[in-house]
């Protein structure tokens, strides 16, 4: 099911490995000029227009986009008692993990009489997205709102898209994990529209205002994210996501088992999702191609999953060693790697670039999806090599503050004209030489 890749006895430069491995291929370009014409309609005509691109797209037209609060109580009411305690326990694992995260103030005596403070300050409002479409994902309004409420962010709203089943509202499930974290600000509003709306805010059908945000964050598809990138700047934006990936980086100690039911795991997502196998073993290999074959035919998605396992996206790269097999998955830089291999601890440490790295046996990317601690919201595409997931970092500014005394600015201020006559910029040594005129 998986295509093969054959590095066994060479190790490829790094740019050979980003051409040979398999990719999503997704071009947010490609739809630019279909979503501009939305995010300018938003712009100009606010809920009107998001209404109709709601009926359109969605199939439905809510009679607000904000999301009433006795239909976010009336969700949680009804949630059913073992996905209320599941969805309790992963609030409490990640609001740990992520309280670690938050950055505290220093100040920086530089000379006496000048100091520079770092202050780390939150973003005021922002719009925390959980996609609808092919599943439902209460799990993203956790990793969106557990890492902003900790930061401090002030103004909190999210948005899902409409569901026709829910009478335009957005899935109950959706709406209970908002009233677990205490977000009373919900949107019915999804795609390219809702960031729209976000970055530009709107009178609602019922005279309510809704005030624009400063920052959007959130998976999405590639409508969403061609809307984040022509937003980008009148708005902050967290990452423009791709097809979820996993790699797993494995010898002959893996269980097949496990690794084609974690493959499995991901690829059910979307048939462009990403499932590579990086290996020593030939052996392992074969297996997990015959556990792939049976335990696809036995999962709810099959079709899905089949299309994403035979996808170019897809496939099992066979490695001579497991040092030829990290400089794979550091090329790849995979948004969940896993490493199913002897030592892998040790295995783990080495590696540069990954959304997520999942160690041994026991810590397959479900677990972080839902209940590890960790946030799942996470670069793809090879964004990995340079960028990070969601955390408390993403919602805080830092601030230099800088507070010098007269007798610290005099001390250098012949340093601060030499270095503005050197840029030929000699109004800005002025403005120091200024304060010391007679």
């Amino acid at each position: 099911m998986l295509s093969r890749i054959d590095l066994r006895g060479r190790v490829p430069s790094p740019a050979e490995l980003r051409a040979a491995l398999p990719r999503a291929e997704t071009d947010v370009d490609v739809v630019l000029d279909r979503v501009r014409p939305m995010v300018e309609a938003v712009h100009h005509r606010g809920v009107e227009a998001v209404l109709e691109f709601t009926e359109q797209f969605d199939g439905v037209r809510p009679r607000t986009v904000r999301v009433p609060a006795a239909a976010v109580e009336k969700a949680e009411r009804d949630l059913d008692p073992a996905v209320r305690e599941a969805l309790l326990e992963t609030i409490k694992r990640a609001r740990l993990v992520h309280a670690d995260q938050r950055r505290t103030d220093t100040t920086t005596q530089v000379v006496p009489g000048g100091t520079v403070t770092e202050r780390w300050v939150p973003v005021q409002r922002v719009g925390l997205y959980a996609p609808g479409g092919l599943a439902v994902y209460p799990s993203s309004v956790v990793m969106n709102v557990v890492p902003a409420q900790t930061a401090g962010v002030e103004s909190l709203v999210v948005c899902s898209p409409p569901q026709a089943d829910f009478d335009g509202l957005p899935h109950p499930t959706v709406l209970a994990a908002c009233a677990l974290l205490g977000v009373d600000e919900v949107w019915a509003v999804g795609g390219a529209q809702a960031v729209a709306l976000l970055a530009y805010g709107g009178t609602d059908t019922d005279g309510a205002e809704l005030a624009p945000v400063d920052m959007v964050t959130g998976p999405g598809n590639i409508y969403l994210t061609a809307a984040k990138r022509l937003l980008r700047g009148l708005i902050g934006i967290d990452s423009e996501a791709g097809p979820t990936e996993i790699a797993i980086l494995a010898d002959e100690t893996a269980d097949p088992v496990h690794v084609a039911a974690d493959l499995i795991s991901q690829a059910e997502h979307d048939t462009l999702a990403a499932s590579v196998l990086v290996t020593t073993s030939e052996e392992l290999a074969d297996k997990v191609d015959a556990e792939l074959r049976r335990q696809v035919t036995a999962t709810k998605h099959d079709e899905r999953v089949t299309t994403a396992l035979s996808g170019t996206q897809s496939g099992c790269v066979l490695v001579s060693d497991v040092d030829t097999g990290i400089k794979v998955v550091d090329a790849y830089a995979a948004e969940h790697l896993e490493i199913q291999t002897a030592g892998s601890r040790d295995v783990a440490a080495r590696i540069r670039n990954a959304g997520a790295i999942f160690i041994g046996a026991y810590s397959p990317v479900s677990l972080g999806d839902y209940c590890a601690g960790s946030n799942h919201v996470l670069p793809t595409g090879g964004c990995a090599r340079h960028s990070s997931g969601l955390s408390v970092q993403t919602f805080l500014k830092g601030i230099h503050v800088v507070d010098y005394s007269a007798d610290a600015l005099r001390e250098v201020a012949d340093k601060v004209i030499a270095l503005a006559n050197a840029e030929d910029l000699p109004a800005h040594g002025q403005a120091v030489a200024a304060r010391f005129e007679k």
